[in-house]
């Protein structure tokens, strides 16, 4: 089963968090709202996408690329390379 498949309730909360934050960007700039209030949520937004490309990718990596329980050194490999892509999404 896919990871997405049994991810799914997760990920959706996660979609459901961002759509609210770009609705959010959406109202403050039709109601005109200043442009430090509008980056803030812009800010927020992004972040929301960052978290849910870093659980696809964490997960997938777990789950297709690398089996900890057969390989130890690919383990540490698949476990730096998710540290290094939660920081650059950060």
């Amino acid at each position: 089963m896919s990871h997405t498949k049994s991810e799914k309730d997760k990920l959706l909360a996660r979609v459901r968090r961002v759509r609210g934050q770009i609705e959010a960007v959406e109202r403050a700039l039709e109601g005109e709202k200043g442009c430090a209030t509008v980056l803030h949520l812009i800010v927020a937004a992004r972040g929301a996408m960052s978290s849910l490309m870093t659980e696809v990718i964490e997960d997938h990596i777990r789950m297709h690329i690398v089996d900890p329980t057969k390989d130890t050194e690919r383990a540490r490999g698949a476990e730096e390379l998710i540290e290094a892509v939660q920081a650059y999404l950060k």
